[in-house]
């Protein structure tokens, strides 16, 4: 007896399944779950044999996992049936008061995620649920009334379900611009394009579309979907982050309540990148975004953006893969000064601390940035920073790297720049004298040698007296380094003679009277 209750109870589970469905395609305005639960992951996790089918009469809060089922589904007596998956009426092939329904049920054909690591399965399905997206896509752009929350709700659900999904391959370890051309590597395109680009435009179109409330498509655009969202950005298709920055973009216009929170994820975001991975394709495209953002923000600067300046676009110069970026990144810093030049000290301060050493390619970049924040400086924060940054100057001067020596004398060839070192000719000669002096005896590379003594021209025809002094002080100087250096030689070489009589015994060698001159 209880074996008969039993299969009579798996007996009923397809038809309550079924019913569930014919229910739903009675009542096609009910609204499906939130869009923070009905996202979908597109990971390979699946068999290779089957397909994620989720098809217009069946309800995707079902329990299966990830609001997703197998296209063959199993029955208790060890059958199977068939899901079909066939296309739908088009929006013109219908009555206007149809066509909503239709809008709906043709959102939820699209809940179907194809596996496209294999081209030749699913060729049918995948071409209705293109031809089906691209069927949404222009009606959303061609709605001429207001879409409903339940609209909405449907939009965003199957939004999530073919968007959020887990990358599987790691971001790729950013290579040291000089050891390899970035430009020279093969693109990564994500094989299910074709499907993942009509669903990014149907969700540009409807942000865009006039029809679109945004206080109630605020409740399916929330906090969760934002962090989803910017989670995209690391994937490897250029194409996929083309259309995140756009939309993004979009978001933070449209919903101004989520703009705060927008800001602090991609702060979040940065401090993980410097702080731990350095590893994200995406920090060009949130750059760029957050180039546009600052570009809007209002005077006087609130002490939150500053601090973002301080604690995150600063120090994303100190990855390696800085060149990865660093066209938009010095853009946002540039916007920031010129918003408040008074943070000019304040960002010239945070290069010289992350300025690198060894890496000349990085260096020449810091330089162009560096040209470009100067540019934008007054003559009283130049001033404050003045010494310590012509301090790092007269070290590029003096590299061997002719690149790096090349691009510090171009910052001679900027006429704001000459103008804040004539003011301060003074206090900043003496610094670099020394650097242009070594640089025009002694540079192996004839291009530095040339510039070097363009910029000596410079000082010597602004304040002829003046540089005559610091060249009377350079040689003065010198003759001075050599006397050390001789008795620092005299120095090593007594120490040198008495460890070889002591050699022989065991006996402490003790060095009366040696003083250390003063390098």
């Amino acid at each position: 007896m209880p074996r008969s209750m039993i299969k009579q109870f798996l007996s009923r589970l397809p038809r309550k399944q079924s019913k569930s469905g014919d229910k739903r395609d009675s009542l096609a305005g009910v609204s499906p779950p939130s869009s923070t639960s009905s996202t979908s992951s597109r990971d390979g996790d699946l068999p290779s044999s089957r397909v994620t089918i989720l098809p217009p009469g069946l309800d995707p809060g079902l329990d299966h996992p990830a609001n997703q089922i197998p296209a063959v589904m199993s029955e208790p007596n060890g059958g199977s049936v068939v899901l079909a998956y066939e296309a739908l009426p088009s929006f013109k092939d219908v009555p206007s008061s149809e066509r909503q329904s239709l809008f709906i049920k043709k959102l939820n054909l699209c809940c179907a995620v194809f596996d496209f690591t294999d081209a030749t399965k699913n060729l049918k399905e995948k071409d209705i649920k293109r031809q089906t997206l691209q069927d949404l896509v222009d009606y959303v752009a061609s709605s001429n009334a207001k879409f409903s929350e339940s609209v909405m709700q449907e939009i965003i659900k199957m939004i999530s379900i073919n968007l959020f999904r887990t990358f599987t391959s790691p971001p790729r370890e950013y290579k040291v611009l000089q050891s390899l051309d970035l430009e020279e590597d093969e693109p990564v395109m994500d094989p299910a394009w074709p499907h993942l680009h009509l669903v990014y435009d149907l969700f540009l179109r409807f942000l865009q579309s006039p029809e679109t409330d945004a206080k109630l498509a605020k409740r399916y655009i929330d906090h969760s979907f934002v962090l989803k969202l910017l989670d995209l950005f690391d994937s490897e298709d250029v194409r996929e982050r083309e259309y995140l920055k756009t939309i993004l973009h979009r978001i933070y216009g449209k919903f101004m309540v989520h703009r705060p929170f927008i800001r602090k994820s991609i702060n979040n975001i940065f401090y993980q990148f410097i702080f731990e991975t350095e590893k994200h394709n995406g920090i060009a495209e949130l750059l760029e975004v957050l180039g546009s953002i600052i570009n809007g923000f209002a005077l006087p600067l609130k002490e939150e953006h500053k601090l973002f300046l301080v604690r995150a676009l600063i120090p994303l110069h100190k990855p390696k893969c800085m060149g990865m970026y660093h066209q938009q990144l010095s853009y946002c810093i540039t916007q920031f000064i010129e918003k408040d030049c008074k943070l000019a000290d304040t960002v010239i301060r945070g290069l010289l601390k992350f300025w690198p050493i060894t890496n000349s390619s990085k260096e020449v970049m810091f330089l162009g940035e560096l040209e470009e924040i100067l540019d934008a400086t007054q003559p009283a924060e130049f001033q404050r920073c003045m010494i310590p940054l012509f301090h790092q100057i007269a070290r590029c001067l003096n590299s061997s790297h002719f690149q790096v020596a090349e691009r510090a004398l171009f910052l001679w060839n900027n006429d704001h720049i000459e103008n804040l070192i004539k003011q301060n000719v003074k206090v900043l000669l003496p610094i670099i004298f020394p650097a242009l002096e070594r640089n025009a005896k002694s540079h192996w590379n004839q291009a530095v040698q040339s510039l070097t003594l363009n910029v000596s021209k410079f000082f010597s025809d602004n304040d002829p007296e003046f540089f005559a002094k610091c060249l009377k002080k350079f040689e003065e100087d010198e003759v001075k380094g050599k006397e050390i250096q001789s008795k620092r030689e005299v120095t090593w070489k007594r120490l040198e003679e008495i460890a070889a009589t002591k050699a022989v015994s065991n006996e402490p060698v003790l060095i009366p009277h040696i003083i250390r001159s003063p390098v």
